[in-house]
């Protein structure tokens, strides 16, 4: 039999809404019930916990006319993964724990932060913090594809985004809208026309209404193209930047693993300016690519440099 204790912890956990601390408490019920001799309840238990880890990660099909529109995944990345300044990092965490003691905080008169917005250059690691998010909260992420979701008919984009929040109603997860500028800019531009401002003005109106549990993340690298009004409808505004040198060293020895640990990677990392988070992590998986092909156990000083060499030429080429 349960502990009292145990069966407390789990009531507490579920309105809560921690469903860490839930899956933990009864883990630590089966093993119970295992050290008691009760093999069979034991193993009854760790099979709950896994189906219901399982109905979690499944992807279920959309509808027919959001196909186009969203692409949904399961990603498994971890805070761990994330290089990024402690300050933000904590920032993260804090959105985190927030979701999971929602009810906690629900019973105070107060809510979650769940309306997000990313803001970065290119490759800094918005799109990762998303997938993270999901991932450690076993929520599917919904990637919102801005480029099909804008059109050139009169009131087709609306049309869509109000389809993609019944979605975001309808089904809890984490909602992406990448390149978010697309649909954001601000109405005053000289350029603008009618129609995107229709949008625009739609997109507040609807992220203003919305009251799902689920979390809409947008991300984009022009805030200042962003419309104003915008940022009093997120409830947290994360800023992102290319990493400086201790991050730099970070990211180089978690990409190279064991490939790692033949040249001093502080000297090296004074040397790479300007590359982002993704940059520097594509240049680790050339050279161990290239030391796998080569026979290598380690990645060499030379090599590493020479793939880091490439990814800055590449970055010249394309601006």
């Amino acid at each position: 039999m349960a502990t009292a204790s145990q069966i407390k912890a789990l009531i507490k956990s579920h309105f809560e809404g921690d469903g860490d601390r839930f899956k933990t408490v009864a883990l630590q019920l089966a093993a119970h019930e295992a050290r008691l001799g009760h093999g069979a309840m034991a193993q009854e238990i760790k099979k709950l916990i896994d189906k219901g880890n399982e109905a979690k990660a499944k992807i279920f099909p959309l509808r027919k006319e959001l196909d186009e529109l969203v692409i949904q995944t399961s990603p498994s990345d971890r805070l761990s993964e994330l290089v990024l300044p402690g300050q933000l990092k904590q920032r993260i965490e804090r959105i985190l724990r927030e979701f999971r003691q929602r009810g906690k905080l629900l019973k105070y008169g107060h809510k979650n932060r769940r309306k997000i917005l990313l803001v970065g250059p290119p490759g800094t690691g918005k799109t990762l913090t998303s997938a993270v998010i999901a991932s450690e909260l076993d929520l599917p992420l919904f990637t919102i594809l801005v480029d099909k979701l804008v059109t050139r008919y009169m009131g087709e984009t609306s049309a869509k985004l109000r389809q993609i929040f019944d979605l975001i109603q309808e089904r809890k997860g984490i909602y992406l809208f990448d390149e978010f500028d697309a649909i954001g800019g601000e109405r005053s531009r000289d350029n603008d026309v009618g129609e995107m401002r229709r949008v625009l003005n739609a997109f507040l109106q609807f992220i203003e209404q919305d009251a799902s549990e689920s979390f809409i993340i947008a991300a984009t690298n022009n805030a200042d193209l962003l419309d104003q009004a915008l940022f009093r409808r997120f409830d947290d505004l994360l800023l992102y930047h290319l990493p400086v040198q201790e991050e730099i060293i970070a990211l180089i020895n978690n990409r190279l693993g064991n490939f790692g640990g033949s040249f001093d990677v502080k000297q090296v990392a004074s040397e790479i300016k300007g590359l982002s988070h993704a940059e520097i992590t594509m240049a680790c998986d050339d050279a161990i690519k290239e030391a796998i092909l080569s026979d290598e156990q380690q990645v060499g000083r030379d090599l590493f440099l020479s793939m880091i060499k490439d990814r800055q030429q590449y970055l010249s080429y394309s601006k």
